[in-house]
């Protein structure tokens, strides 16, 4: 997958400028598809370049312009192709994990401070997207509406990234609980 889909996903729900785009994805998706600024702006050239998405200029006084990107039918039909496709394997790399591997070598306080630093990680990752689910719940509550299918699905992927931290963070803690034995 290629940060485009990514991008042409997020504009099926609402045309938004680059900003907006980076806001959301960091909103939601980070946890496991991260984007910087450069990446985003340089996806929507692409895109544009492409004719899956279309730009709009919006004047704005005291500001600069704003540039509202929004998706095309072929944009439409590039993602749509792209939701219907096999999912296709891609082993992830993990630093950590290699880390882990080898640094027994530097002795068991070494491998204590890597795993202290990882739980560390793991327990602010697991809090940011507590914060996050918190306020997405309350945010349905307050608009009082009924969740569907695709909002249902986004609370899920922040449901897995959420096990996924916790779950690290509990393989952390009793590796060195083991480590003190």
């Amino acid at each position: 997958m290629s940060l485009k889909h990514a991008v042409l996903g997020f504009l099926s729900i609402a045309p938004m400028s680059g900003y907006d785009l980076r806001k959301h994805m960091e909103e939601s998706v980070a946890h496991f598809w991260p984007a910087d600024q450069a990446q985003i702006y340089r996806t929507l050239g692409h895109l544009a370049a492409d004719g899956l998405v279309s730009v709009t200029t919006i004047p704005q006084e005291g500001k600069p312009d704003r540039r509202e990107h929004a998706i095309t039918e072929a944009g439409l039909a590039e993602l749509d192709d792209w939701l219907t496709s096999p999912v296709e394997y891609v082993p992830s790399r993990e630093v950590f994990l290699v880390r882990l591997f080898f640094v027994g070598r530097l002795g068991v306080d070494r491998v204590r401070t890597v795993l202290q630093e990882r739980a560390d990680e793991a327990r602010e990752l697991a809090a940011v997207l507590e914060q996050t689910r918190d306020a997405s719940e309350q945010a349905v509550a307050a608009a009082g509406i009924t969740l569907d299918l695709e909002m249902r699905l986004r609370l899920a992927t922040l449901a897995n990234g959420l096990a996924h931290a916790r779950a690290e963070l509990d393989w952390t803690q009793d590796l060195l609980a083991e480590l003190t034995d």
